[in-house]
């Protein structure tokens, strides 16, 4: 542990620890309280890099069991920053002086964080608020704008809440306030912005080609394999270093592990052929460039949603609603996409929302509600209420069409 890492004057100390925290805790490993795995340095940039960690051990655990206290009566410290400037070496903070554009990224996402904080944001089919190894309750939330080597024009995307770390299917079980959500994400977002860049004309899904390009790999397969290595390739700065990528991103037991260079560059030929004003794109560390641009495309859709406190949650290219404002979120991301970008860009959904003009008949309509009203479980039922007592805020949650409230009991 460095004593360079606790500097009390330093932006991202909100708590003002400083390095006379190192021998305490010592001290408490030494006791038995804690446990600490070392870390260890072998160079900039290296794999074998490990931050020191520490945790509470066993018998600290059943000390803290003993209390009356729980984790609810924790809160995060006021004024922790939340505009983050990383370095180009492995991503360390950067201190920076305020500016005019700082404070007002700052003040629009602390208040962001506000509504989020204020919403009862769970999936009701949970006993336990937890989907694998992620938490799915109030104490990951915070969102966090993060901008890269050291400027304000590399990346700029909001991260942290928990709903980034799951996947789509496990999304579309999230409800706002006790009410269904959609999620309405950008077609192919990055691939679009360097189209327009290219001056080539944007249609159709860019990932969809012919099936049959790897023998036994069924066509949505072959899609997701696409569309990784699309991206992986737009940020990258060198074709075997996508490759690599590519691949480290699936587990151990995913076929995407296994997939060879030749097959790459097969799938690669076939989206070049599709899409050939991509091939001057490719290997270019563009990526981190169209993260800017997808960052300002969300503090204006979240801009738009805080001004009337309607909680709104954001994937990067994708962002999640409650069912009754799709059609208005829709309209706020073509909104934001023409001002950023100059274009409105398409958009998709998988389920409809209750505002959009879908043709569907009354009955239609009702059946879809009553099939996205999953039952809620006990458990969830009792967040639900620790909720509305800590913030005060009582979860109404209302259907605008049929301007009747929800029923939890269904």
């Amino acid at each position: 542990m460095s004593t360079n890492y606790w500097d009390t004057s330093s932006r991202y100390n909100a708590l003002h620890i400083s390095k006379k925290i190192i021998p305490i805790i010592g001290v408490l490993v030494q006791s038995g309280l804690l446990d600490m795995a070392k870390g260890s340095y072998s160079g900039p940039f290296s794999r074998g890099n490990r931050t020191t960690r520490i945790r509470a051990s066993e018998e600290l655990q059943r000390r803290f069991a003993g209390l009356s206290s729980n984790r609810n009566d924790v809160g995060r410290v006021q004024g922790e920053e939340v505009i983050i400037l990383r370095d180009a070496n492995e991503g360390q903070l950067v201190e920076y002086d305020d500016t005019e554009e700082t404070a007002r990224m700052r003040e629009e996402l602390t208040r962001y964080n506000e509504v989020i904080q204020n919403a009862f944001i769970d999936v009701p089919t949970l006993e336990a608020p937890r989907m694998g190894d992620i938490n799915v309750d109030h104490h990951h939330k915070l969102t966090r704008r993060i901008f890269n080597r050291g400027d304000w024009n590399f990346n700029g995307r909001f991260y942290g809440g928990w709903w980034q770390q799951i996947n789509e299917n496990a999304r579309s079980q999230i409800f706002i306030n006790d009410t269904p959500v959609v999620e309405v994400d950008f077609r192919g977002l990055h691939v679009t912005l360097l189209a327009i860049k290219a001056g080539a004309e944007i249609g159709g899904d860019p990932y969809d080609l012919p099936e049959g390009l790897l023998p036994g790999v069924p066509p949505a397969l072959q899609r997701k394999f696409v569309k990784r290595l699309v991206l992986t390739a737009i940020n990258a700065d060198a074709k075997k270093v996508a490759y690599r990528g590519f691949r480290d991103g699936f587990p151990t037991d995913h076929a995407g592990k296994t997939i060879t260079n030749e097959q790459l560059e097969l799938l690669l030929a076939a989206f070049l052929e599709k899409s050939p004003h991509m091939e001057a794109l490719l290997f270019d560390d563009h990526g981190i460039r169209l993260m800017n641009i997808d960052g300002r495309i969300t503090e204006r859709v979240h801009r738009h949603f805080c001004a009337q406190g309607t909680p709104v949650l954001s994937v990067h290219d994708s962002y999640i609603i409650d069912y009754t404002r799709v059609a208005e979120l829709k309209r706020v991301m073509a909104e934001a996409t023409l001002a950023v970008v100059g274009e409105a860009l398409p958009t998709s959904n998988k389920f409809f929302g209750l505002d959009e003009p879908t043709g569907r008949t009354a009955q239609q309509v009702s059946d879809y509600v009553q099939w996205r009203q999953t039952p809620r479980t006990g458990e969830y039922l009792r967040r639900l209420a620790e909720h509305e007592a800590r913030t005060g805020l009582e979860v109404v949650p209302y259907d605008r069409l049929t301007r009747k409230p929800n029923d939890r009991r269904l």
